[in-house]
């Protein structure tokens, strides 16, 4: 199983497609809204705690999938609402405490300046509105990025 550029261990995959590690993330998902962008969502729904915090910490504690991997599936599953939170995301923004809620502040600043300029790339690049104001995040922080071999500090 592969997404967003990461492979997701063959017996970690098997366990989601039918097994009760996927019983146990898909009770969680259904707890995590699919409609709603992390511009408007209530804090609570990305705190630590929440269904959404607690899927990460299920995957994220599978052999061999660690918080990248989590992430990136989690973002996939909801693409509005979950942020990828990568190393080279990580490299550009630093280790907020908590980075699903710092960018759900974020994009609520100022009437929700970032989030609506995020949706304005959207449209001038010519993107269906299926592609989320946090995949146009994702996708500009690594165009900012500098070459592979820069050294995060």
């Amino acid at each position: 199983m592969q997404t967003l550029s990461v492979t997701v261990p063959a017996p970690v995959a098997l366990d989601l497609l039918e097994g009760p590690l996927g019983a146990q993330l898909s009770h969680l998902l259904r707890s995590i809204p699919a409609d709603t962008d992390l511009a408007d969502a209530d804090a609570s729904v990305v705190a630590d705690g929440s269904s959404a915090h607690q899927a990460w910490s299920l995957l994220e504690n599978q052999h061999k999938v660690g918080w990248v991997i989590a992430g990136k599936l989690l973002a996939r599953k909801r693409p509005r609402l979950l942020p990828v939170y990568d190393r080279v995301v990580r490299c550009a923004l630093g280790r907020p405490l908590s980075f699903w809620t710092e960018l759900r502040t974020a994009l609520r600043e100022n009437d929700g300046g970032l989030h609506r300029r995020l949706l304005d790339l959207r449209q001038s690049a010519g993107l269906p509105d299926k592609v989320s104001a946090l995949r146009i995040a994702d996708v500009a922080v690594w165009m900012a990025h500098p070459a592979p071999g820069h050294r995060c500090s």
